[in-house]
């Protein structure tokens, strides 16, 4: 394995310069904190995480989570993760001190979590899932269940999972059979759901199941739909734990991320579930939400995370593996040469630079929603607020997507970087391959995801959102400009943006007409077209500040930083983003060859 699973130099980069983390700082919310106390609590994770996590991630995926006699046995460090981790505060960080939390800026959060998922990507789930599961009983729970579940969850004594997937009902959650009994000021909970990450685990004191069920009487589809708090133990009157009949029934066994368990689980079985009502009944699907969209830039942050682990392993096996010999100028090879290292080879750097930008690039989108995500709930004024709140929604999806579907790509890449013994186990590169894999299907596919972005995100009210977004391009088009070397990308980024806007009026005409089949069957070219736009002006805001640096004379970093930047921008505008000229003929095409018809196409 290579020694090497990130930069910290590239992370504060993009955190502190590219990103402006100080005017985040500056906000009352965050008046605690300064960018030399953020910097220092990144270099004790990425300490911890030497340590504590990415010397176990090989030996979890070759000891895996399994299920025998009804339990889950998970690798040790798990249990000692969690503790641990609470009293590092991974889990405190993004509560308000009013919860008992820290108070940490979103930026800063994820990029501790992204340290933790670059080490060893099966551990940091059980902590993340638990961060969402205390924040729906926070912004939407009463008092009682504040106090008897947050102080624990936020602790790592307490664990926390969603419970949303039934066999019979997949994504479709409108489908869902598992019914809620008043009883009291409780319910009696009875169903089962699947896959549920992190859903119970052998020395586990607790888990609290966020969980989706019907009322009885209550409306079908959505609209019907209750969340309730189901702990696998429930307190008795004497403030003891008893068990609250929730039964692991078995275990799903992944391709990846093996060392962090998924779970089987049946509500009731000797209908003796309780469960409680969070917030309004019927509102169950739209509190889901917020967990869900917390949770969509963590799957993006976590892909993120094992492809920059994953192109770190190919580059420490590029500089050291001699294979071949240079190509001359002249087409000839000289026989008589020693082996030159594959890294010398033009393909071998052409993929490597392909993981680079994809990582680099995924990772700026993440702390770029991040920022969103901060100044939406710290901005002093309302309308301020609100803008970044529509940016942050309409990035989402695809901070969700992109470096999910490209991190596989990348990851991908870097198998092929090692040639046939990246095929085989005795190299780490085979593993990141299985891990990323499920990074797609994680909260929400890719074809969610894409039909979300299309249908909603960039119709909603009135297409607010894409102008703010597009406004926040150009910005950085603009300043672009002023730099004659960049001048050129910046104008190549302009036409793309006059480009999304002929796709988008090819595409809307469908919906105008109600075709909203026709609308939406491309959604994903789609994202695939907005993504790569998207990630283009992350690499022209990188690119910038690193010209920046360089002409100032800054010394945060190297000029050898600085131009490894610009050379990765420049890589990206040439070998990826004209990729959308083909998505945007594949866009505007005004065939419809993937809607259902009565031929027999798959005959």
């Amino acid at each position: 394995m290579a020694n090497t699973y990130i930069e910290m130099d590239t992370l504060k980069f993009l955190l502190f310069n590219v990103h402006d983390l100080k005017e985040v700082l500056q906000q009352e919310r965050f008046a605690e904190y300064d960018e030399e106390s953020i910097a220092m609590m990144l270099d004790s994770v990425k300490d911890f995480s030497d340590k504590e996590l990415y010397p176990y991630f090989k030996e979890m995926d070759e000891n895996p989570a399994h299920f025998k006699d009804g339990e889950i046995i998970v690798h040790p460090q798990v249990n000692k993760y969690m503790k641990e981790g609470g009293e590092m505060g991974f889990l405190s960080g993004p509560f308000s001190y009013e919860a008992g939390g820290m108070q940490m800026p979103s930026m800063a959060v994820n990029a501790s979590a992204f340290i933790q998922e670059a080490a060893n990507n099966h551990l940091p789930g059980y902590i993340g899932l638990t961060i969402g599961a205390a924040e729906l009983i926070v912004h939407f729970g009463n008092q009682f269940l504040k106090d008897t579940y947050v102080p624990k969850m936020i602790a790592g004594q307490w664990g926390g999972t969603m419970c949303l997937t039934e066999p019979q009902a997949g994504s479709s959650l409108s489908d869902i059979v598992t019914t809620a009994v008043p009883v009291g000021d409780s319910y009696k909970i009875n169903g089962q759901k699947i896959f549920i990450s992190g859903g119970d685990y052998k020395g586990a004191e607790n888990i609290i199941h966020l969980v989706l069920a019907r009322i009885k009487g209550a409306p079908a589809g959505t609209k019907g739909i209750s969340l309730f708090v189901v702990p696998k133990n429930r307190l008795d009157e004497g403030g003891n734990l008893e068990d609250n009949d929730v039964t692991t029934v078995g275990d799903f066994q992944k391709m990846g991320q093996k060392g962090y368990c998924t779970t089987h689980l049946f509500f009731g079985d000797k209908e003796d579930c309780t469960g409680w009502l969070v917030g309004e009944p019927n509102q169950g699907l739209k509190y889901m939400f917020l967990m869900m969209n917390g949770a969509r830039i963590a799957v993006g942050r976590g892909a993120a995370a094992i492809a920059t682990g994953a192109y770190h392993a190919s580059v420490s096996y590029a500089k050291e593996r001699p294979q071949g010999r240079e190509l001359q100028r002249t087409g000839k090879k000289d026989a008589s040469q020693e082996q030159t290292l594959i890294i010398n080879h033009p393909d071998v750097r052409r993929m490597l630079l392909l993981q680079k930008v994809i990582t680099e690039g995924s990772l700026s989108l993440v702390f770029l929603t991040s920022r969103y995500q901060d100044l939406s709930q710290s901005l002093p004024d309302a309308e301020s607020r609100a803008k970044y709140k529509l940016l942050l929604e309409i990035l989402t999806p695809v901070v969700k997507t992109y470096p999910s579907e490209m991190g596989i790509t990348s990851v991908n890449n870097g198998v092929q970087v090692l040639g046939g013994y990246g095929f085989c186990s005795d190299y780490i590169l085979q593993q990141y391959l299985r891990d990323i894999r499920i990074s797609a299907i994680y909260e929400g596919t890719t074809g969610i995801q894409s039909q979300d972005l299309l249908g909603r995100k960039i119709t909603m009210e009135n297409g607010k959102a894409l102008q703010l977004l597009s406004e926040e391009i150009r910005n950085s088009i603009n300043e672009s400009m002023v730099h004659e070397s960049l001048r050129p990308l910046a104008e190549k980024l302009g036409s793309k943006l006059e480009l999304t806007q002929k796709v988008l009026q090819s595409l809307m005409g469908y919906a105008m007409k109600g075709d909203y089949q026709r609308f939406l069957a491309d959604a994903t070219p789609f994202m695939e077209f907005f993504s790569t736009i998207i990630i283009a002006w992350q690499w022209l805001d990188i690119g910038r500040e690193a010209q920046k640096a360089l002409i100032s004379g800054n010394t945060n970093f190297s000029a050898e930083f600085y131009e490894n930047k610009i050379h990765a921008m420049q890589f990206y505008f040439k070998y990826e983003l004209p990729k959308t000229t083909g998505l945007s003929e594949i866009l505007m095409d005004k065939q419809a060859l993937t809607l259902n018809t009565e031929k027999q196409v798959f005959a």
